[in-house]
């Protein structure tokens, strides 16, 4: 069985995810986004070597 969240993290969740919408629309009103969907690709693909990297 599954482990249920606690409400506080749900929140925090939702306000994130909130977030990463409003700057997608803000790149796009800019015309920017190419930049925030390189930079987000290579943030990932940091973060991916360093948890090989440290695990």
């Amino acid at each position: 069985m599954a482990r249920r969240k606690d409400p506080i993290s749900q929140l925090r969740e939702v306000l994130y995810s909130l977030a990463k919408l409003l700057g997608d629309v803000n790149a796009v009103r800019n015309g920017t986004i190419g930049k925030r969907i390189a930079r987000r690709a290579a943030g990932k693909a940091t973060g991916r070597l360093l948890g090989k990297l440290f695990k």
